[in-house]
């Protein structure tokens, strides 16, 4: 917490996705100030510039960057193979550290990340699990229980993305596992971090079933197609960084559709579903439980109860709907960054849910892969290891 001054930030990676979540941080707390950034390919830049917000000093590298301004925080917005090593850099300089999510990539770093955590505390790292910020989850996490569905006995999940953005998906950095980790990790950690939640454990079992079955070759003939405007549909996301050109025959190594079953340490269980090219789009979880059901639609921010027999009218909450930023999980995580930093209010989740939502999905990940179902206890055995030395 920043209990007087101005409070000066520092940016590892000035990609478009963390220069978003600083302009909603600017616009919760006018004082701030971006110092600096270091990024050979400032993306973001012209993003904020466009809102009147100075990006600060460019520099080569992160090392330089933070030994010349040593901020109060840095947030990292770098391809994620290089968040260890920034994150690792940022508290090496004496800095709070903000990553975007996924925090890290692969079981290996989530155990060297532990042992920074270890030797500077857990505080020390902030993860931007967005959701968390979500009105409708708040809304969900009310009805979880005896004043609502009652025990939760089973729910689904899913995340259905438009051709556009799947196209996007097989073309820009996140294509390759190198650079981003799978499919799953990149763009639903999140959504692992909030199931969890809901079923109110850890994960003891994970089977899942994917792979790239839509953007391949042998689907060429979808490129012909066209929107009535006349907007070529797998080409509309313009790609980042190291961004690829074909979409079909791309070198991607990451799955384009995944499902998941999991089952929670309190017997609770989980259906997921993701597909990268629905004509749909959908991201909704659907509970029951021995008191009721619920269904929550992130795309309409709409809620909706139902007692169990069905013996009166569904209740319904809505919510300001937007499928832009997050469903207005990107404004609000603003403000709770920004109450977080500079007053001190709790901030919604932790980065050791991170750690546990990425080692989910690579649990989910190593299932797909060998064909198997995988026993989480293991895991959360070594990441307590990992957190405590011992």
């Amino acid at each position: 917490m920043k209990t007087s001054g101005t409070f000066s930030i520092a940016v590892a990676g000035l990609g478009r996705r963390i220069a978003t979540v600083i302009r909603h941080l600017a616009a919760a707390a006018p004082h701030i100030r971006i110092v600096a950034h270091a990024d050979p390919a400032p993306i973001g830049r012209s993003m904020l510039e466009k809102r009147g917000l100075d990006a600060g000093t460019a520099y080569g590298d992160v090392e330089t960057m933070l030994a010349a301004e040593k901020p109060d925080l840095l947030m990292v917005g770098s391809p994620n193979h290089l968040h260890l090593d920034h994150i690792s850099a940022g508290l090496a300089a004496g800095a709070r550290v903000f990553s975007e999510k996924p925090v890290v990539r692969t079981e290996e770093e989530t155990w060297a990340l532990a042992r920074l955590l270890r030797e500077h505390g857990q505080s020390s790292v902030l993860v931007g699990l967005v959701l968390r910020s979500s009105p409708l989850v708040a809304a969900v996490a009310r009805r979880l229980g005896p004043d609502g569905i009652g025990r939760l006995v089973s729910f689904e999940g899913n995340e259905h993305l438009h051709p556009e953005h799947g196209a996007f998906l097989m073309r820009d950095w996140r294509r390759h596992e190198a650079h981003a980790g799978s499919f799953l990790l990149d763009k639903c950690c999140h959504d692992f971090d909030l199931y969890r939640l809901f079923a109110g454990a850890l994960p003891a079992r994970v089977a899942s079933f994917g792979g790239r079955s839509i953007f391949t070759p042998e689907n060429e003939a979808l490129a012909e197609r066209r929107y009535a405007g006349g907007e070529v549909p797998y080409e509309l996301w313009r790609a980042g960084w190291n961004a690829g050109e074909s979409v079909f025959r791309s070198d991607a190594d990451v799955a384009d559709n995944q499902t998941a079953l999991i089952e929670y340490e309190n017997g609770v269980r989980l259906s997921f579903h993701a597909n990268t090219h629905a004509g749909i789009l959908q991201r909704r979880w659907y509970f029951a439980g021995t008191d009721g059901a619920m269904e929550a639609d992130l795309v309409t921010n709409r809620l909706t109860f139902r007692d169990a027999l069905g013996t009166s009218d569904p209740q319904t909450e809505e919510f300001p709907a937007s499928i832009e930023g997050h469903y207005g999980s990107d404004e609000q995580m603003g403000r709770h960054l920004a109450a977080h930093l500079l007053d001190g209010a709790p901030f919604p989740v932790q980065v050791y849910d991170a750690m546990v939502a990425g080692l989910t999905v690579m649990a989910a990940d190593r299932a797909m892969r060998e064909g198997s179902v995988v026993d989480c206890r293991p895991m959360w055995e070594r990441l307590e290891k990992e957190l405590r030395g011992r």
